[in-house]
């Protein structure tokens, strides 16, 4: 059955949402976004199959409308819905990283008639924008569904069924159980990495060489800080309460830590760090979580003229593409650690495999 999806926000999450869903041939994919010339781009190299250049011009035609905005304007846009010419029928749902606001917002549409289910797809890239969107995005990441507690199984079930396509795994959850679980593993860690470089900033003014001996492992503890301001602003604004809880409970455990620093108490300490490698080891390596993976692959190399080109010249005969690569540490006599990051697990599978029929040099994922 033909379905006319209408994507609002193309960026990076819209426009491989709108790549996912084209792989189904019955999908018509129209999209919107505020800026023109993102707008004509995503027609340009294929991501939309018709541009809207109104925001409400297409709304009477969609069987499905998906807000790929940021938090605040999709509320913004909810609000304005109920005057929009709709289907009977339409669904409607969001991609946003906080949940509790938005189906709190959604609560006006519910008594109108519209179906809203809420989305977030748990996948993102280092790159952004409709260009950097990929059709693969969101395979093996969950992509968490937050429908209300009395929605119809056949509404949700519909929605999951236009998503399987995109190869995510679908969950349902509560709208406060996502936000909570999302502040612990995805919201704090960016306001820990952000507080982590403030800290550098603040000590690389009396030790101006700190911030040089940072750009190997704190660099890659940080990478998340880079993300974008605007986002994360609107972020921790909706999650707030969760997150001031998560801060607290940060408090609690680096008074933890400072105690073990009072007594130093050698075994207590070791078991600290024991318990911490054991649970961090114990962590999914094959699927996508609420942070974006990258994919990378580590090379133990040894130090010689050409060994990178060496690699990545196995790589490119196998048509293995990179996204980025950059040594972790090297000196003379001592193996080299060389991180490659991939599009995809399978990428990174293929690269592991190639690898090993060309060199000798050990491969590990972290």
């Amino acid at each position: 059955m033909q379905q006319t999806i209408y994507i609002i926000g193309l960026g990076l999450i819209g426009g491989s949402l709108a790549l996912g869903l084209k792989r189904n041939k019955d999908v018509e994919i129209i999209g919107y976004d505020a800026n023109s010339h993102t707008l004509r781009t995503a027609k340009r190299i294929g991501v939309i199959d018709e541009m809207a250049t109104n925001l409400e011009e297409s709304t009477a035609s969609a069987d499905v409308i998906v807000f790929a905005t940021p938090v605040s304007e999709t509320i913004r846009l909810m609000q304005e819905m109920p005057n929009w010419q709709l289907k009977k029928q339409v669904i409607v749902t969001d991609t946003g990283s906080t949940k509790k606001e938005i189906m709190k917002a959604a609560i006006s549409l519910k008594e109108k008639g519209i179906t809203f289910i809420g989305g977030h797809p748990m996948a993102g890239s280092h790159k952004s924008g409709v260009e950097a969107a990929r059709a693969f995005l969101f395979e093996n990441a969950y992509y968490l569904l937050t429908p209300f507690e009395d929605e119809s199984k056949e509404r949700i079930q519909a929605l999951i069924n236009l998503f399987q396509v995109t190869k995510a795994k679908l969950v349902q959850v509560e709208a406060e159980e996502h936000d909570h679980m999302t502040a612990v593993v995805s919201h704090f860690p960016h306001l820990v990495a952000a507080s982590l470089v403030h800290q550098l900033s603040f000590e690389n003014e009396q030790y101006p060489f700190t911030k040089q001996l940072a750009a190997g492992g704190f660099r890659d503890l940080t990478r998340i800080a880079s993300a974008n301001p605007v986002v994360w602003r609107d972020i921790t604004l909706q999650n707030r309460k969760e997150l001031k809880a998560q801060l607290q409970a940060w408090t609690n455990e680096m008074t933890k830590l400072q105690d073990l620093l009072s007594y130093a108490d050698s075994s207590e300490i070791e078991d600290y760090f024991a318990t911490a490698k054991r649970v961090r080891d114990e962590l999914p390596i094959n699927t996508q979580g609420a942070m974006f993976s990258v994919f990378d692959l580590y090379v133990d190399v040894p130090d010689y003229p050409g060994v990178i080109s060496e690699v990545i010249g196995y790589l490119a005969q196998d048509n293995i593409s990179i996204t980025n690569l950059r040594i972790v540490e090297t000196r003379e006599d001592v193996f080299g650690i060389l991180v490659i990051s991939f599009q995809s697990t399978d990428d990174r599978a293929k690269a592991v495999a190639c690898i090993a029929n060309n060199t000798t040099f050990e491969t590990y994922i972290s």
